[in-house]
């Protein structure tokens, strides 16, 4: 492909989509199996508390290898183009979640199944580090002026169709298997299923050339030789502001989702299929959010946008406890439904912003890095903390950790400068 037959927006919006797309179908359905199976599967028997609380520590494995993985794949994207990373990123991925699919349990392998878990949660991490930052600059570093907002929004669309997806096949599972069954070995089919959805994207991206500003950047032979480096000696600020701004948006969606998922079955015992279909509702919602939130980001500014959505996530976590304790359905999807809005609300400027702290020849590593450092500290143990405060200190105490999330990141935006009318390098 060349300057005179540039990608077509639907080519650009496909291709930085699906993987995102890919990416959060991989760990929902970990973390809906981390909510549901993974803990009796893959650990000895003991207290079905102590069984959840290692299983939510085997979700976040992925989330702490995550900005090694930004490292790595950010190190060569930046040095060699965002194409060929993208695609090998695909690859780490797809594969680690498939074999989790055929992981032998601990009824057959004994201590061997939760450690080789745990490696396959290592390499899930490393490819999903390197995909988002990758498919962002995909997208933006083809937009038009003063479109940047609108054109990273196509990988944010990506989590509520991967969310859908993977919420989706636990409900359909639910519908068609016994709950032995489901336990036994239907969770695994998920997994599997995410090798057909790797190969559709790796068909996508493997038809895209490299995004024009990149390929100045090579042809001007700007591109350095250890961009972490670059980052930690002259963007230092800007790695650890964006991080921090990302914060909100990983605990609104992994409180909501993941937690809510646990708690909602076992301590409010409401049926597994009813609470995948309240979610499946809630996460539409996320879709309708990203576009709105998007289009405002170029019209406003990133930082208007961050700080509205941010003030309404921290008023959210006071109608966590008496939302969620309810046991009104209505009550609790409409809970579910805003946290999910607010989520894509504050995540769909996030396309944008997070490159646009990054000068080019840096942008892959520092974008990736930022998005991943936030996901360690808003959602690695989110769903562990939140488990570990419901015991010591009840539901309440939850909706508290999300509103601290929010206030780190309203304090992080806040003294952020609007990114916005950055010129690219």
């Amino acid at each position: 492909m060349n300057k005179s037959n540039p990608p077509s927006v639907t080519r650009i919006a496909l291709a930085s989509f699906i993987g995102t797309a890919i990416e959060f179908y991989d760990f929902y359905i970990f973390g809906m199996a981390a909510a549901l199976v993974i803990g009796p599967v893959f650990f000895s028997a003991s207290n079905p508390a102590s069984q959840a609380l290692s299983s939510f520590l085997t979700f976040a494995v992925a989330f702490l290898t995550r900005p090694l993985g930004a490292l790595l794949f950010g190190h060569f994207g930046d040095r060699i183009g965002r194409k060929t990373t993208l695609v090998a990123s695909l690859l780490v991925m797809g594969v680690s979640t498939t074999l989790i699919g055929v992981l032998p349990g601990y009824d057959v392998i004994g201590g061997w199944a939760p450690v080789l878990l745990c490696v396959l949660r290592f390499g899930q991490g490393i490819g999903l580090g390197g995909e988002w930052g990758g498919a962002a600059l995909l997208a933006t570093e083809n937009a038009p002026a003063g479109k940047r907002g609108w054109y990273g929004m196509f990988p944010q669309l990506g989590p509520p169709i991967g969310f859908l997806c993977a919420t989706g096949s636990f409900l359909l599972l639910a519908f068609l298997l016994t709950e032995q069954e489901f336990k036994d070995w239907g969770w695994r089919i998920p997994f599997l299923a995410s090798s057909i959805l790797v190969m559709a994207g790796l068909y996508v991206r493997l038809a895209l050339a490299e995004t024009p500003i990149f390929a100045r950047v090579l042809q001007q032979h700007k591109n350095v030789v250890f961009p972490f480096r670059d980052i930690i000696k002259h963007h230092t600020v800007s790695l650890f502001m964006g991080a921090l701004a990302m914060v909100v948006c990983y605990a609104l969606f992994y409180i909501s989702t993941v937690f809510s998922l646990s708690y909602g079955t076992a301590s409010l015992h409401i049926p597994r299929q009813q609470f995948l279909g309240m979610l499946c509702i809630a996460v539409v919602f996320m879709a309708v959010a990203t576009p709105i939130s998007a289009k405002a980001a170029d019209q406003f500014g990133r930082r208007p946008v961050l700080l509205v959505a941010g003030s309404f996530a921290f008023f959210s976590g006071f109608l966590l406890k008496p939302m969620l304790e309810s046991n009104s359905p209505i009550i609790m999807t409409a809970f579910l439904s805003l946290e999910l809005f607010l989520m894509g609300a504050t995540f769909a400027p996030m396309g944008a912003l997070l490159p646009e702290l990054f000068p080019s020849a840096l942008r892959y590593t520092g974008a990736g890095m930022a998005y991943n450092l936030g996901g360690i500290m808003g959602a690695s143990f989110a769903p562990y903390l939140a488990q570990r405060l419901v015991a010591e200190g009840g539901l309440g105490w939850v909706g508290g950790y999300v509103s601290l999330a929010a206030f780190i990141s309203l304090l992080a935006v806040y003294f952020m400068r609007e990114t916005r009318d950055n010129l690219w390098e």
